[in-house]
Formats: structure tokens, sequence, C-alpha cells
């Protein structure tokens, strides 16, 4: 553990933010995360939702979501039929991670079955079962999160089929306890988080800016591609393809698939444009989303003009309202209802679509709207936040620009982290207008 402090330590004083770990750094921050969530993480969410005993069933190339965020670090698939078992004995204060495999699962979780002796891999898992007699099995299955959905008919067939009679009735789904494993982030995993995000804020600074973006010339598939070619440049990856868009006088406000859908391509940016991205990277098995926004100078400006300032206010105000309701215990659809209800009170026209974010960019945990669902999303918007937890603050509010004789919407997102001290932003969030070009002082504009 001291060794990979050193490390985050490390990246930490870097003089740019896109210095990255090498491979092999990064393999041992990601197991020694392992061992900790494992042996310190994992005993707690089995006694908190009632499972003494979580079994996972993958076969190479077609994993379950939650082993996938198991695998050592140098496994990139699971190798042939994986069945992992953890068992916890809470009156010991004990847990056995074993893999009911030919392998050790790298170097935490250790090979429970011996071929020679039974060459049945099902029979061997039934041995550990029997052996334990566990009162809570959770297996991966789940109507409403996919993530949590990873046991494959055959496997659950097959499993169901070796299990003895008296063990049935305590086979339950470990929806919860996946969704926990999923979204619970540790203090390790958040020192990280805030560099991941860092590198992220710094990437769209980059591409928006002189020198990616020449107004009338460089189109917006022009900056997406860059920016993909930047992280795989830094060797890093992107889990959605970067989108970026503009909003101008002579543009009629579309509907809100416009950002994502709809929106032509190869649009030139000119001077006077407000544009927009949407971008996430994946580093150390951790993800951010982010959308911010930048306006382009027209000549002898040197700064956005007022009504575009007052609008990324109101955008933050919306930020404020939304992030004040926060709650561990409240469901998604709760706090979404009372910050919608509020920022309406302000005269604000918002939508609110914030979704968890970690392991997977659209992860599991508190869903809190979507872009078409206001009212409140089923099942998940019914989870309750809990702490240690992180989210994609992603919203939009809806401003009249009288100057430009439409609407605009100022669309943002920032990872967001909710703990025991309360609410606060990984590594901050956008409040003043990105420029293109940045203005020299020395020249005066």
């Amino acid at each position: 553990m001291i060794r990979i402090l050193l490390l985050l330590v490390f990246i930490s004083f870097q003089l740019q933010a896109q210095q990255i770990l090498s491979e092999k750094q990064r393999a041992e921050v990601v197991d020694q995360i392992l061992k900790d969530r494992f042996n310190n993480l994992l005993p707690k969410l089995m006694d908190d939702t009632g499972f003494d005993m979580w079994i996972l069933i993958s076969r190479e190339y077609n994993e379950d979501p939650v082993l996938k965020t198991m695998l050592p670090a140098t496994w990139l698939n699971a190798r042939r039929r994986t069945i992992l078992v953890f068992y916890r004995n809470k009156e010991k204060n004990t847990i056995e991670k074993l893999a009911v495999a030919r392998y050790n699962f790298g170097e935490n979780i250790v090979s429970a079955w011996n071929k020679d002796k039974e060459p049945d891999q099902w029979k061997a898992l039934m041995q550990i079962i029997e052996d334990r007699k566990p009162k809570a099995i959770g297996l991966n299955y789940s109507d409403s999160f996919n993530i949590c959905d990873g046991l494959v008919k055959t496997d659950y067939d097959a499993f169901m089929s070796y299990l003895p009679k008296q063990f049935k009735a305590n086979v339950k789904s470990a929806e919860q306890l996946a969704i926990g494993w999923i979204e619970t982030r540790t203090k390790t995993e958040m020192v990280i988080y805030n560099q991941l995000v860092d590198i992220t804020h710094n990437i769209i600074a980059e591409a928006f800016s002189e020198k990616v973006i020449t107004a009338g010339i460089t189109t917006t598939t022009d900056v997406e591609w860059w920016m993909r070619d930047k992280v795989t440049d830094l060797g890093l990856e992107t889990w959605f393809h970067p989108t970026v868009d503009v909003q101008r006088t002579a543009e009629v406000l579309g509907n809100h698939l416009y950002a994502f859908s709809d929106r032509p391509e190869n649009m030139v940016i000119l001077p006077g444009d407000l544009v927009h991205c949407d971008f996430g990277i994946t580093y150390l098995r951790l993800n951010t989303d982010c959308q911010e926004l930048a306006y382009v100078l027209k000549p002898n400006e040197t700064k956005p003009p007022k009504f575009l300032v007052d609008a990324l206010k109101d955008g933050n105000r919306v930020q404020d309202i939304f992030t004040s309701n926060f709650e561990t215990g409240k469901t998604g659809n709760e706090v979404l209802a009372k910050s919608l209800s509020e920022s309406k009170t302000e005269g604000l026209r918002p939508l609110i679509y914030t979704h968890p974010l970690g392991t997977y960019g659209h992860s599991s945990g508190t869903t809190l709207g979507m872009w078409d669902a206001q009212g409140g999303v089923p099942v998940t918007g019914d989870y309750p936040l809990h702490e240690n937890t992180v989210y994609a603050i992603e919203l939009n509010t809806t401003v009249t620009i009288p100057e430009w004789k439409r609407d605009i919407r100022i669309m943002l997102e920032e990872a967001g982290f909710w703990g025991e001290d309360g609410f606060r932003y990984v590594n901050g969030r956008q409040t003043k207008l990105l420029t293109i070009p940045r203005t020299k002082t020395h020249q005066g504009n």
C-alpha cells in the first residue's frame, strides 16, 4: 500500500496532468486497489446486504460486468469458465476469496479446484457450498440494473441443476450487493479520480483553444477526432466517442437529441459561436464524463458577451440547487423532483439527467432523472443515495438570448462525489467560459 501511495503522490506532483503512469505502474495500482476492496470493502457490503456467499460465474469473452471489474490487472478477460466464490463469516470476521478455476485469480483470489481430484467444475463448486452451508447465496441477476445482470441463462441453469435441494431456497438476486460493489469508491480511488478529471479538463481546454481550432476552418468533427487522437496518444481510452456542437445566433434550437444524434457533422466553427463538448476518458479502471463550453471571440473582443456569461451562471445555479438537495437515503426521484421545483420557482428552465459514474461510465446506482423522464425514473430512480459514490452531474437549462433572438441550452456535466462530509466536485467545475483563442493581455485583444 505504501508503494501505491507513492505512485499517487508521483502523479499529483507532475507539472502536466497528462503525465500518465506506465502499464506496469498501472497494474500495480489496480491490483492494490482490488486487494483493498476485497479485504475491506466487500465484507462490509456483504454484511449490509445480508449475504454470506456471493458467486460470480463467467466464461471467456462473455464476462459478467461485475466480475470484469475484479479481473487482475494482467488479465484482460476471464479464462475458460471462471467461478468466483466469496464467503463471509461475520462471527469470525473473515472473508474467503476462492476461484473455482484452474488458476489463481491473480494474487487476491486463490484457486480452490483440484481437477485431478474432482474433474467436474460444478461438483467442485457444490463441495465448497456444502462445506460452508451459506444461509444466503447471491447470484448476479437483475431486472432493472443491467450491470448486475451478468449471469447467463446456461450457467444459471447448470448451477441450479447441480445445487443440492437444501440450498435452493437460499439463492437470491445479488442486485443490492453488486450495485454496492460497483458504485462505492474507496479513499485511494478518490485520490486517483481527482487526477482523472484533471486530465479530462486539460484535454478539453487544449481542444477548445487556438492550438486546435482555427475559426472559419476547423469543423466540429475535426475537434472530435482530435480529442480521440489525443486520448490515444496519451495511452488512454475513451468509453464513448466525443461530441462537439455549436450554438449561434443564426441557428434554431433543436430538440434535446441535437447534442447526441441529430446535430449536423462538420460544422465550421465561426467567431461568435458557443461551442460545447461531451467527453470522457477511461484510466485505472475509472471513467470520467464532462461537458464544457467555450466562446469563439470575434475580432476586437477580449471576453465573451455578458449575455453568455450570465447564461452560464444560470447553469451553475441549477447545479447548486441540485447538489444542495443530495441527502443519504433520499431516492434519485426525490432529489430530482425537489431540484426541478426549486429551480423553476427561481424562473429557471432546467432539465436534469444525472447518472452514477465510476467503474462504468453509465454505472449502477442512483439515477437522478433522464432527459426524457423528468417526472422520475422507475426502479433505478427509486434507489437511494449512498455515501462514497460518484455521479456525472449532468443537466442543462434553457436561456432566452434576446441578442440572438432565440433560446440556447447551457449543457454542463462534471464528476461529483457524495460522501460523509457532503457533496463536492471531484476536480472543480466550469464557472467561466473558455475563449478561443485565449486572450493575450499584453496585446490588448
